[in-house]
């Protein structure tokens, strides 16, 4: 489960994907069973999760870990540069990017 606080040491990744309606359910898939498979099995995995704007031309992934080491570690795992060889046959382009928690409410 997500624990979204500023007072952690946890590594925040958000991940956009740019798709096509004709492809947004094929990734949302292949990036499903990529975690139930492998992401969520890495060392330092806490929780991830997956978002899909109404248009279906957006996926956006939200996962946290424990150390910016361990996603970093999983991304270049040779199994992890395979998958995302075929995620980008899927989408126009995606972006991992790592942040550091600024504020929460509510």
């Amino acid at each position: 489960m997500p624990h979204i606080t500023t007072d952690t040491s946890h590594q925040t990744v958000i991940t956009t994907f740019e798709v096509t309606p004709g492809t947004c359910q094929d990734l949302l898939d292949l990036l499903t069973e990529a975690y139930e498979a492998f992401i969520s099995r890495q060392p330092g995995f806490i929780a991830a999760g997956l978002h899909v704007n109404d248009a279906q031309t957006r996926i956006a992934n939200y996962s946290q870990w424990r150390a910016r080491e361990d996603f970093q570690a999983m991304l270049r795992s040779d199994e992890m540069r395979a998958r995302n060889r075929e995620i980008n046959e899927l989408c126009k382009s995606f972006e991992p990017v790592m942040y550091d928690v600024a504020a929460t409410f509510g």
